[in-house]
């Protein structure tokens, strides 16, 4: 299938979703609506995760201290100052945080350059890490980055953290940064750098004997990796209007962990469809933590049940589906099309 065909096809896929957006806003109710936002929060932080995992290798658990910075830096610059002001009963903002504001699109770019800002800062002396040392050390760059944010009151107005941040991530904010997302990781992943990612996640000596600058190419891939997570985490503070140190916890970043390994490391498909599937059963789960009656009987919920079963199901893959459900494969307009003809070809004989 030619290049031009393809993005004809892309851009009619765009213009379905953007029907889909149009036609959910008037006629999905208000839970709807949010399980639709958190799907593409969700998958926003599912590629940015994948970027650095599946498809460089770098195993990061950093992923809830980049999502902390973007959402405390788009929080002080959307909230008013009289909103401020209310807020910091601690101890008094900053001048510079009181008086700082900034249109959203312009507070999610910043809150990902804050958390990209990071990830070079991060990533310069941790990246010539291993493996496991890389995830003990982004594990706890995460943790600190949350204790701060308990205790810098006058910037983060300490453990209280924003209440009544206003609700600017509607559908089309979220699902546009998705698309956005999914855009530059798919062009990313599909040039000379994707295959360099993949050459350094496969062999990294031997990308290093191929003449490989290893460490420069790492630093990318985690610095824009941060950057999409920074833009998540701005998105999800403004869609659920208050953040605080106890969200950025390393469950959050477990979460997203989960998505990426259910759809499998190195498929950016995998990190879609897992997002959709995932947080959908999330909240379907819910019943689980939740009292249910048989009669008279009354069986009590188990709070933080949900993390368990799936836990319990990310074990599961590890064991016995390690590549996840996609493994390494991606969707094609090719496959589709001749999938379509295939079954076509079936019902006409």
């Amino acid at each position: 299938m030619s290049p031009k065909t393809n993005a004809i096809l892309n851009t009619l896929a765009a213009a379905l979703l953007g029907l889909f957006i149009w036609w959910a806003e008037d006629n999905l109710d208000g839970y709807s609506i949010q399980i639709l936002n958190l799907i593409a929060v969700n998958i926003i932080l599912a590629l940015s995760l994948n970027l650095i995992y599946g498809f460089t290798g770098l195993f990061s658990l950093g992923h809830a201290g980049f999502m902390a910075i973007g959402a405390y830096v788009c929080s002080i610059l959307i909230l008013a100052p009289e909103q401020k002001e209310m807020l910091f009963i601690l101890e008094p903002a900053y001048d510079w945080v009181q008086s700082a504001q900034a249109p959203f699109f312009v507070a999610v770019v910043a809150g990902g350059l804050a958390a990209a800002l990071f990830g070079v800062l991060v990533g310069i002396p941790l990246l010539r890490l291993g493996d496991d040392y890389l995830g003990m050390a982004t594990l706890g760059f995460a943790e600190i980055v949350r204790i701060f944010a308990i205790n810098l009151p006058r910037l983060t107005n300490g453990a209280l953290g924003f209440k009544g941040i206003p609700d600017h991530a509607n559908l089309w904010w979220n699902f546009g940064w998705c698309l956005f997302t999914l855009y530059v990781t798919v062009r990313l992943i599909r040039s000379n750098s994707g295959n360099v990612f993949k050459a350094i996640r496969d062999d990294e000596a031997a990308a290093k004997a191929m003449g490989i600058d290893v460490f420069r190419q790492k630093l990318l891939s985690f610095t824009l990796g941060a950057f999409f997570a920074g833009v998540g985490g701005a998105l999800l503070g403004s869609l659920l209007a208050t953040i605080d140190p106890k969200m950025f916890t390393f469950v959050l970043t477990f979460n997203v962990l989960m998505i990426v390994v259910t759809g499998g490391l190195g498929s950016i498909t995998g990190s879609v469809l897992a997002g959709i599937a995932i947080t959908i059963l999330l909240e379907w789960l819910r019943f689980v933590e939740n009292p249910v009656y048989f009669g008279e009987w009354e069986l009590p919920g188990i709070p933080g049940m949900r993390m368990v079963v799936f836990s319990l199901a990310l074990i599961f893959i590890i064991l016995f589906r390690r590549e996840g459900f996609m493994g390494k494969r991606e969707f094609s307009w090719n496959w589709a099309v001749g999938r379509f003809f295939k079954k076509a070809e079936r019902h006409g004989s």
